[in-house]
C-alpha cells in the first residue's frame, strides 16, 4: 500500500477536532461495514464488535467506541475535513436534533447480501442500514414539521457508502460456510452484487439523496487476515485471486457510477478508488510495519482483548489482522476527499461533490 500524500497532512490531522465556521455539508449520512462502524454492532450478539481495549487507545478520551481501529475511522476523518465539530453518532443511540447532522449505520460484518457475515454472528446489512435510514428520515420530518423541508435538508446532505468486502472476504472466500463460490464465477458474482447494490443505490436515491459517494473495495487480498486464511501462491505476498475478483466489483462499480449519473441529472455519484488509492510502497510516507498487525489478533482478525498493542502505531500499516491504523485511515481519508491523483476519484473527489449546487 502507498497513501501518497505528504506526511504533513498526517501531522495536521493527527490531532485535529473540528474546523471554525459552517461545515460544507449541513449532514453526513454513512453506510457501510467495520471500516465505518462506530458502534452499532455494540448492543448486538456478534463477534464483530469493538468496545473493549486496546481498540480506540488513541481515539480522543482513550476509550472503545466500537470503532475496529485504535483511533479515528476514515470516515471520522472526513467529517472534520468536511467541518464537522463533532463525530457523525451510531444509529445504535442517538436520537433528537442531532440526527440532523447525520447518522452512521455502519455495521461490523455487514455485507450488500444479507448473509455476508452470518457465521460471525448478527449484522446490519446494507438492506438493513437503509431500514434504519428510513426511520431517521420520519424523524426529520417531524422535527423540521413537514416531508417538503425534510427532502430539501437530504438532498443537501453527503451520502458515502462503502461496503462489499464481507461479501467477499465472509462469503465468496469461504466455501466452506458458502456456496457462493461453487455457484458463479468471479465475474458472474461480482455481476450479481452490483445488480443488488444497484437497487439498493436507487432506492436511497428515493430516499431523497442526491450526493452519494460509492467507495471501491481495496486490496482485501494483501490483509494478514486473508493471506492467513486464505492462503496466497506463486510466491506473491497477497492473495490475488481475491485482489483480482474485488477488481472485478470495482469495474462494475465505475459502470454503475456513469449509469446513475446518465440517469439522473438532478444528483451525482461518485467513484472512490480504495484499491488504487492502497498500491504502492508505503514505506515511502514513513510506515514501516507493513504485513502484521499493531495488536495480538485472534482467528478472526481481531484484537484480544486487553492485549498490549504495539507501541509505535503511526509506523504499522494494519492495527489488527483486518482493519487499519489511524495513520492509514487519514491517508485514505485525506486522499478521498482531495484527489491526490486523477485516478484517486471519479469523477470529482468528495470535496468537489460536497460543494456541487444542485
Amino acid at each position: 500500500m502507498i497513501f501518497a500524500t505528504s506526511i504533513v497532512s498526517y501531522i495536521l490531522l493527527q490531532n485535529f477536532n473540528g474546523v471554525n465556521g459552517d461545515p460544507q455539508v449541513p449532514c453526513f449520512f454513512i453506510f457501510g461495514d467495520s471500516l465505518a462502524d462506530n458502534g452499532n454492532n455494540n448492543p448486538l450478539p456478534t463477534l464483530a464488535k469493538a468496545n473493549y481495549r486496546p481498540y480506540g487507545i488513541d481515539f480522543p478520551g482513550g476509550t472503545p467506541t466500537g470503532r475496529f481501529s485504535n483511533g479515528r475511522t476514515s470516515v471520522d476523518i472526513l467529517g472534520q475535513l468536511l467541518g464537522f465539530e463533532d463525530f457523525i453518532p451510531p444509529f445504535a443511540t442517538e436520537r433528537g436534533d442531532v440526527i440532523l447532522k447525520g447518522v452512521n449505520y455502519a455495521s461490523g460484518a455487514a455485507g450488500i447480501r444479507d448473509e455476508s457475515g452470518q457465521q460471525l454472528g448478527a449484522r446490519i446489512s446494507l438492506d438493513g442500514q437503509l431500514n434504519n435510514h428510513h426511520v431517521t428520515i420520519l424523524r426529520i420530518n417531524i422535527i423540521l414539521r413537514n416531508t417538503v423541508s425534510a427532502q430539501d435538508h437530504l438532498k443537501k446532505c453527503l451520502y458515502y457508502v462503502g461496503i462489499g468486502s464481507n461479501d467477499y472476504l465472509n462469503n465468496y472466500f469461504v466455501p466452506r460456510l458458502y456456496p457462493t463460490s461453487r455457484i458463479y464465477t468471479p465475474e458472474q458474482y461480482a455481476g450479481i452484487l452490483i445488480k443488488q447494490y444497484q437497487d439498493q443505490i436507487l432506492r436511497l436515491y428515493n430516499y431523497g439523496a442526491r450526493k452519494v459517494a460509492l467507495i471501491g473495495l481495496g486490496q482485501i487480498g494483501c490483509i494478514p487476515y486473508a493471506i492467513s486464511s486464505i492462503g496466497t501462491n506463486n510466491g506473491s505476498l497477497c492473495v490475488d485471486k481475491v485482489n483480482q475478483a474485488v477488481q472485478l466489483f470495482n469495474q462494475k462499480l465505475v459502470s454503475l457510477v456513469d449509469q446513475l449519473n446518465s440517469n439522473f441529472s438532478d444528483a451525482k455519484f461518485i467513484y472512490v478508488n480504495s484499491f488504487g488509492i492502497g498500491s504502492g510502497d508505503p514505506t515511502s510516507v514513513g510506515f514501516t510495519v507493513l504485513n502484521a498487525s499493531c495488536c495480538p489478533s485472534n482467528n478472526i482478525g481481531q484484537c484480544i482483548p486487553f492485549g498490549t498493542p504495539c507501541e509505535k502505531r503511526e509506523l504499522y500499516v494494519f492495527w489488527d489482522s483486518i482493519h487499519p491504523t489511524e495513520a492509514v485511515n487519514v491517508f485514505t481519508a485525506t486522499r478521498s476527499y482531495t484527489a491526490f491523483l486523477p485516478s484517486d476519484t471519479y469523477p470529482i473527489d468528495i470535496n468537489q461533490l460536497a460543494q456541487l449546487k444542485l
